[in-house]
């Protein structure tokens, strides 16, 4: 198969494969279509002619409008069509929920807390309260490797340039993320670190973070002791005895909560990758586990996919709620609602705001929406959520880790190595980008292309998120690569 018409009223084909001007093509008994130009691979050519003004169809949906006429077999993509979306929308609760049948789940070996969580990791770590002390938690790090022995998975900080400086939803926002962070099951023992004069002071983040236990939780203020390094040593040995004691077990996957994102999409995202997360999304809600999905602003244009499967019409008014709120966001800075996708997706075949945003909510399969949530706050209700985020990789996939996320699946058709503090699994939408970064990438989608069925990609990933929560490291863990980003909106004093 080299293209493919992806919803039977689709005018448009995606390539599966670079097309050279003069194939022909054919899509079941439609009339064959010769291809009048080149078309990279994740691209689209025209099925039939489509005049200027008409609607581009794609996954069923209108992405753009055509700027000129298309003779069928053109290349479709920003030279001549635009995007449809301009100002704000009307919505309306019109419930489409479709059920999940249940099942029995399987089991990882994981970690129980003391609380009563489940965790996939049991790992020590040292959250600084403000940028100020970066360099200290990564020196503390780097001269504690010791106490990595028996069933501790690692020591890691997150540093960040926040913590002071800060006013009202800003300050707010550090606050409450760090504090989230802190709480987080992966982390089995925590040593909070500050300085001392930050405006986040240690009074403000005992009330951020609320009960706690000591054994688990420790902190340190730099300016208060003669060496921070001696007083760090003598805590993190305190926090190495606490996580020594857990060990692995057997765990139902119906506890696990999965976040999922994408970044570096190209044209098969929504064709391979995206749909393999989003058949995994409704598998663990069959499960009865939990997942999680982000990127407001790339729900833009695409929210039909999303606001009628709200299980109620309380969680569709949140759901109102947040899309508008982010698109007051940008209004707010002067910025465009519906601009282009980035360079990088706009060459991988991503031509509209619609076209990225239809790709991108595949993530979400089909199962009700239970939840929104807000950022910094935690899953409570179990099936699929919505969490208040932007596109951008490292806010997300941070935020969603603040959410209590025990691992992040990352859909990407260009690649990118980042990783979050939960473990971050990358997925290839094609199969070139699995084979020339073998070092990022940890399960290729892009098999789908050659034949394999989504319910089976979508069913190998549930066996490799299984191992991942087992003990099974990903590429990002296997190289230390961890950081987190905090959404900032307002001035730096």
């Amino acid at each position: 198969m080299r293209v493919i018409q992806i919803a039977p009223e689709d005018n448009v084909a995606v390539a599966l494969c670079p097309i050279t001007a003069g194939e022909v093509i054919q899509i079941g008994e439609q009339a064959a279509v010769k291809v009048l130009e080149d078309v990279p691979q994740g691209h689209k050519i025209a099925l039939k002619e489509i005049k200027k003004e008409e609607n581009i169809i794609k996954y069923g949906f209108a992405i753009g409008h055509a700027t000129a006429e298309i003779k069928a077999g053109s290349w479709v993509h920003t030279h001549n069509m635009a995007t449809n979306l301009a100002g704000e929308i009307e919505y309306s609760y019109q419930p489409e929920i479709k059920s999940i049948p249940s099942c029995e789940p399987e089991f990882f070996e994981g970690f129980r807390r003391k609380d009563g969580r489940a965790a996939i990791r049991n790992e020590i770590w040292i959250i600084p309260t403000v940028g100020c002390v970066n360099d200290v938690a990564k020196r503390m790090v780097a001269l504690n490797q010791d106490l990595v022995t028996g069933t501790i998975d690692g020591l890691y900080t997150f540093d960040h340039p926040f913590g002071c400086s800060q006013t009202g939803e800003d300050h707010a926002q550090t606050r409450k993320l760090l504090a989230a962070l802190v709480r987080h099951p992966n982390a089995a023992a925590v040593l909070v670190l500050g300085l001392g004069c930050e405006n986040l002071t240690h009074e403000q983040f005992l009330e951020e973070l609320g009960e706690y236990d000591s054994d688990r939780v420790k902190f340190l203020t730099c300016q208060k002791v003669e060496d921070e390094f001696e007083a760090g040593r003598k805590l993190l040995k305190e926090c190495a005895d606490y996580a020594g004691q857990f060990h692995r077990e057997p765990i139902p996957v119906s506890e696990l909560v999965i976040g999922m994102k994408c970044g570096g999409s190209d044209g098969l995202s929504g064709i391979t990758a995206n749909p393999t997360v989003g058949r995994f999304s409704d598998m663990m809600v069959a499960r009865g586990g939990s997942t999680v999905l982000t990127e407001v602003p790339e729900m833009f244009g695409a929210e039909g996919f999303l606001m009628n499967r709200c299980i109620n019409k309380e969680v569709f008014e949140k759901a109102v709620d947040m899309i508008n709120g982010f698109k007051n966001y940008f209004i707010s800075h002067n910025e465009v609602v519906y601009d282009n996708p980035s360079p990088g997706n706009r060459e991988g075949g991503i031509t509209t705001l619609e076209d990225k945003s239809c790709g991108c909510v595949q993530k979400g399969g089909t199962a009700p929406i239970m939840d929104v949530i807000g950022y910094g706050d935690p899953v409570v209700t179990r099936g699929l959520n919505m969490l208040y985020g932007p596109g951008n990789d490292l806010v997300s996939a941070t935020a969603m880790t603040a959410a209590g996320a025990h691992m992040i699946l990352f859909t990407t058709g260009r690649g990118t190595p980042f990783g979050a503090p939960a473990p971050t699994l990358k997925l290839s939408t094609n199969s070139q980008l699995a084979e020339n970064k073998k070092s990022w990438i940890d399960f290729d989608a892009g098999s789908i292309v050659s034949g394999e069925t989504i319910d089976e990609s979508a069913k190998r990933l549930l066996e490799l998120v299984i191992e991942i929560a087992s003990g099974k490291q990903t590429q990002t863990e296997r190289r230390g690569y961890r950081s987190i980003s905090i959404f900032k909106d307002g001035v730096v004093l």
